[in-house]
């Protein structure tokens, strides 16, 4: 007897576009919201466009978040408690959005993602990356009811922001790699649907890779609608495994044991290109994907990042060790095979 079953929660709003920011209210109107809602943001977007968030709402409270960490979940927490809030509207980049997700799951509460910055697929997923203890912590949370991407706000982001997205997106080729390896090997359950679409979101990205330039809006567009699409893939897998794998976990590795670790997307897409690699071998696409974020003018190398050599080395054959996740990486690399793909990948 037939008994599978699924449970897909997705957005029911996605507004995308030129000067939506004004379009919050309507969003959350369409909704049926009702009640009190808690503006969670952080200090540069709360500054740059804040009062137009406000103004569309009578009787918000606003709380403005400095770190990601779950104590400032908490703090999100008690916040809405004292606010009698009925849900919560997240203005920002992935603190804020990331914080809200957790703490609005923790409440039972829903909540609408303003995304300021193109730099995760977070903004749209039902997951949340925290980091805490040196290390840092995927939680899984309901997806946003809404999100509100304003295309015109995103072009003004630090163009450092919208590489990393990027290359977070661009990720998805080896995340989906990994993900069929798993179901081969060991069962892991594996959806075609979501594994296809993260791939597709890949290649738009790849394909598009020249005409994304800083200061143009429609880079921006073409980055949002890859991440909504990312975001949803997670969806409708019920995990991160159409946009994370291997590639993930050397970035949360260098999150760990770097000096100075680099943006989440930008270690990400350096691990990419040498897993690509362990993939596919020299006759693979790993090039191609060097040159894609090459383009972007997001990090290649080592050097690029601001990470020493011997970092990533080290980060290479420990990766495994971050979760119980399995990827192409397996029980682990020995050092002469991960200096051996990062040298040829160019990457030290």
């Amino acid at each position: 007897m037939f008994g599978k079953t699924t449970w897909i929660k997705l957005p029911r709003n996605v507004l995308v576009g030129h000067g939506v920011l004004d379009h919050v209210g309507e969003a959350v109107a369409e909704l049926s919201l009702a009640g009190r809602p808690l503006l969670v943001t952080s200090p540069t977007p709360s500054e740059l466009v804040g009062d137009r968030l406000r103004a569309q709402f009578d009787d918000a409270a606003v709380t403005t978040v400095e770190s990601a960490s779950f104590s400032e979940v908490a703090t999100v927490v008690e916040a809405a408690e004292a606010a009698d809030a009925t849900y919560l509207v997240a203005l920002g980049g992935g603190k804020p959005i990331d914080i809200a997700k957790m703490a609005a799951d923790e409440l039972g509460v829903g909540f609408v993602s303003v995304p300021t910055a193109a730099s995760h697929d977070g903004i749209v997923s039902g997951r949340s990356s925290i980091p805490e203890g040196g290390s840092r912590h995927s939680v899984a949370a309901d997806p946003p009811l809404a999100v509100v991407a304003d295309t015109e706000v995103m072009a003004d982001a630090p163009w450092d922001l919208t590489t990393a997205g990027c290359a977070d997106i661009i990720s998805n080729y080896t995340a989906v790699k990994d993900w069929r390896l798993a179901h081969r090997l060991k069962n892991v359950e594996y959806s075609e649907y979501a594994g296809a679409l993260a791939e597709m979101t890949a290649e738009m990205l790849v394909g598009n890779a020249d005409s994304i330039k800083p200061g143009l809006e429609e880079s921006a567009w073409v980055v949002s609608k890859a991440l909504v699409s990312s975001g949803v893939a997670m969806s409708i897998a019920g995990s991160s495994r159409p946009a994370s794998g291997a590639e993930h976990l050397f970035s949360h590795q260098l999150d760990r044991i770097a000096e100075n670790p680099a943006l989440h997307g930008h270690q990400v897409g350096v691990g990419t290109v040498m897993v690509e690699y362990l993939h596919t071998g020299e006759s693979g696409q790993w090039d191609a994907i060097r040159d894609a974020l090459a383009d972007i003018g997001a990090p290649t190398t080592a050097r690029e990042l601001g990470v020493d050599p011997e970092t990533v080395i080290e980060a290479l054959t420990t990766a495994h060790e971050i979760r119980d996740r399995y990827t192409i990486l397996g029980d682990g690399m020995s050092e002469s095979a991960a200096r051996e793909v990062a040298a040829f990948t160019g990457v030290v």
